[in-house]
């Protein structure tokens, strides 16, 4: 399967999907102008990789910020992760965030609660420290 790379601009977060090295990862901000074209072809690689997936999917989000469209579209995302796990796969989600940015680790903790997913909380030293 053909790894997803799609590089951060100061909107869109970097994507790194990547089956062969086992390597899933979104970083940065999210704030895409247009949520949906950004997003989809995320969503849609994610969909084709759980159908045949590798024995064990860590996905690590480590953003900055994420708008209110964002948020939805990666809701979508994490519900391809939740429907993977109904139907027998191990996947988990590390949620890293800078330990002083409380606002992220709450998103985080909203998400953990909706859907039925494995969070890990990873709090990271900021980086004026």
């Amino acid at each position: 399967m053909e790894a997803l790379n799609i590089q951060a601009t100061n909107d869109t977060p970097a994507v790194i999907f990547n089956k062969d090295n086992n390597k899933f990862e979104i970083k940065g901000k999210s704030l895409p102008e247009d949520v949906n074209s950004f997003y989809d072809p995320v969503c849609k690689w994610l969909e084709k990789y759980f159908e045949n997936p590798n024995p064990n999917t860590i996905i690590v989000f480590n953003l900055d910020y994420l708008n209110t469209a964002s948020s939805k579209s990666l809701l979508a995302l994490f519900l391809i992760l939740e429907n993977a796990i109904t139907t027998g796969h191990k996947v988990e989600i590390v949620w890293e965030y800078l330990v002083d940015d409380e606002d992220m680790l709450d998103v985080g903790e909203e998400y953990s609660q909706i859907i039925k997913v494995r969070f890990k909380f990873v709090p990271l030293e900021s980086e004026d420290e």
